[in-house]
């Protein structure tokens, strides 16, 4: 169970949350319209669920290959 924590806390998981949350009562509070925070919050995603892909990637192929 701490591991999984300690996982969650590090710099990406951080920013991840803090957008999501910021821009989720940005769109509530009607600042920025439902565009403009599925493309923001869609490109937030993408880039660290495709970052963790590549580095889970990047370890196996390392495994594999010695």
């Amino acid at each position: 169970m701490k591991e999984r924590i300690s996982k969650l806390i590090n710099v990406k998981s951080i920013v991840t949350i803090v957008l999501t949350v910021g821009f989720t009562v940005l769109s509530v509070r009607r600042d920025i319209t439902a565009d403009q925070y599925l493309t923001i919050f869609t490109t937030v995603i993408a880039f660290y669920f495709g970052t963790q892909h590549e580095k889970k990637g990047g370890e196996t192929y390392g495994k594999n290959s010695q």
